[in-house]
């Protein structure tokens, strides 16, 4: 039986403690249904020992971000839902994970509950916080046993409210009480839109009724809604690129988290080498390598931080291929593009590219070596006061000249790099950085100006990964590149004295991954 079955759910879950939409196959369901069973499954169980936990250490990094987000909307009420359960297919859903700025603001992670929401309540020059989640059913209701969402003979015990509270640090309250947030028309509220579009659609409803209520009173003085929902919407845009800029600068936890993610996935890269001849005698070795790395994400981690790119010979030259069904050839490069995701949601996203016998050829090394080259560059701009769109131009001017150099351009790499030209992103569409932490693509809704154009600060971390592509019917490069395919990618964490490469543990230079390499095998 796997996790989803629901084979055995009641026919008759229609009490209050089950949510819409639990039974999703109810013509297949055998769950007794008798008095009788329900009188006996409820009793004959040893008392709860629900020991109150210690506030977990990232619940006052919580709280200070919290406050300065207060300090951004005095007056408002936020509401910053962890979202829910996404079908999968049928009565299958995919492994829970709450949104991102929900656990940035709370420090809940991978032990979340589905439908939690946070509320940012004001009060006085500041707000307070509550979370509201689906509390714990006694075991005299039918939930525990008959819904197969929440139900602890189906997923497990779950939490109290107290537990919760406790552990986070904040009010919480049973999910329930959330409808008097949502029916409160005392002052504006903002909601995070995409983590949870129903609990969006039960916001949008109430503004409406609480602005014609206002329109047929008369009563347009001092009005926190409007009949027309753009500018809400509005509101609730800038509320989402707020939370996003928030987090472009961690703290120290945060630091510290993605340092671990970091070591963790380091180790997951030597697990794939040592398994590499296992891969290679299999027709989808991608998939073992895949499945080596993702069973060390599972083990040191929650998960892995986005889908991994096992991609070998050819393969690699497709930015994002995550098919993984080819196979590892001897003689051949395999791009790993892998990072594991912490409970705390914080990730890793580095790549190596590996060739498979253990030896670069000579012209492998020298597309490799090209791309090091780059990578540095880029690494060496990437100090406090530098703008950010500067990391990726130096990476850009080593690939100009290099691809130049080949014979691959049809001009010089000085008019390459002319804006009006760009030959050479033929063999490097994609940028050179990204900001990371809790999304492997972090802070993606903050604005250009506090991105790419953005002033390089200390507490920031991303991406320097530069590459090149040599598709294998390119008929603009020489023939013994085609079919190459390098990138090598590192996590950089800016500190006041300069850029640190956390990754730098995990060899980069063509020398040092030969020697790597023979030393697991």
């Amino acid at each position: 039986m796997d996790a989803s079955d629901t084979t055995s759910t009641a026919t008759d879950i229609r009490s209050t403690d089950a949510p819409s939409g639990t039974n999703r196959n109810e013509n297949r369901s055998t769950t007794p249904g008798s008095s009788v069973f329900k009188d006996y499954i409820s009793s004959g169980w040893a008392p709860r020992e629900d020991a109150l936990p210690a506030a977990r250490q990232q619940a006052s990094f919580a709280a200070a971000r919290r406050e300065r987000l207060s300090g951004m909307y005095p007056g408002q009420r936020l509401i910053v839902p962890a979202g829910s359960l996404k079908q999968r297919a049928n009565d299958t859903d995919y492994a829970f994970r709450a949104h991102s700025a929900f656990s940035y603001l709370t420090g809940w992670g991978s032990d979340s509950e589905p439908g939690a929401v946070l509320v940012m309540e004001p009060a006085g020059r500041g707000h307070t916080a509550t979370v509201y989640f689906r509390e714990r059913a006694g075991r005299d209701s039918d939930e525990f046993y008959a819904n197969p969402e929440i139900g602890e003979f189906w997923i497990g015990p779950r939490p109290s409210i107290a537990q919760v509270a406790n552990d986070l640090g904040v009010d919480v309250r049973g999910i329930a009480d959330l409808d008097r947030v949502i029916d409160a028309s005392d002052t504006e509220t903002l909601v995070l839109r995409e983590a949870d579009p129903a609990l969006t659609l039960r916001v949008d409803e109430a503004r409406l009724r609480f602005a014609a209520e206002r329109a047929l009173n008369n009563d347009a003085s001092d009005a926190p809604f409007s009949l027309e929902t753009g500018d809400e919407h509005d509101k609730d845009a800038r509320l989402a690129r707020d939370l996003a800029e928030l987090r472009l600068v961690k703290d120290s936890w945060e630091i510290e988290e993605m340092r671990q993610a970091v070591a963790a996935t380091g180790r997951g890269f030597e697990d794939v080498i040592r398994d590499l001849p296992r891969a290679s005698a299999h027709q989808r070795g991608e998939r073992l390598v895949e499945g080596v790395f993702n069973t060390r994400a599972r083990a040191d981690g929650n998960a892995v931080g986005y889908d991994t790119i096992a991609a070998s010979g050819p393969h690699a030259c497709i930015l994002h291929w995550t098919r993984n069904d080819g196979p590892v050839l001897p003689g051949d490069l395999i791009l790993l593009d892998a990072g594991v995701e912490l409970d705390s949601y914080y990730t890793a996203d580095i790549t190596r590219t590996l060739p498979v016998s253990g030896t670069f050829s000579p012209v492998q090394r020298k597309v490799y070596e090209a791309v090091r080259e780059a990578a540095d560059a880029a690494f060496a701009v990437a100090r406090p006061g530098a703008v950010f769109r500067e990391v990726h131009a130096a990476a850009m001017a080593v690939i100009a000249r290099r691809t130049a150099e080949w014979g691959m351009l049809p001009v010089s790499a000085e008019e390459a790099l002319d804006p009006q030209s760009g030959h050479h992103r033929r063999y490097m569409v994609h940028g050179t950085s990204h900001h990371l932490g809790l999304d492997v693509h972090d802070c993606a809704a903050a604005r250009r100006e506090m991105y790419m154009d953005a002033v390089i600060e200390p507490g920031m971390v991303f991406t320097i990964e530069p590459g090149l592509y040599f598709q294998p019917d390119d008929l603009t490069v020489p023939e013994e590149f085609r079919g190459i395919g390098v990138r090598i990618e590192d996590d950089i964490l800016i500190t006041a004295d300069g850029p640190e490469n956390l990754s730098a543990g995990i060899p980069r230079t063509a020398d040092d991954v030969e020697a790597w390499m023979a030393g697991i095998r």
